[in-house]
């Protein structure tokens, strides 16, 4: 079996950065999310999210952050739930964007 982006258990990666940090305030709505989504509403479980997370493609892991992936993973999964489609994802996501963008401009 091939090895995923994701294990790297056994290869030399170097030394681990092991301080902390401040979390930004969309990370801690991202961790905010997923709690509110496994443990709340059970909509998901946390093995689902490594399950989403271990799936992206190797250009996806290797760009996105942590918090990134698992945003990336939270909406695939409730995608492929049916709690909304991709369209509505999509379209979602354009909205606030063009917000973002005009707010930027004003």
């Amino acid at each position: 079996m091939e090895r995923g982006v994701h294990d790297l258990g056994g290869l030399p990666g170097g030394p681990v950065d092991k301080s902390e940090h401040d979390y930004l305030p969309w990370e801690k709505s991202v961790d905010a999310i997923l709690s509110l989504l496994v443990n709340d509403k059970r909509l998901m479980r946390v093995d689902e999210l490594r399950r989403g997370i271990e799936s992206l493609d190797a250009d996806a892991y290797n760009q996105l952050s942590y918090y990134q992936r698992w945003i990336a993973s939270i909406a695939a999964i409730l995608v492929e739930k049916s709690v909304f489609t991709k369209a509505e994802l999509e379209a979602r996501i354009a909205g606030i964007d063009a917000r973002l963008r005009a707010g930027a401009t004003s």
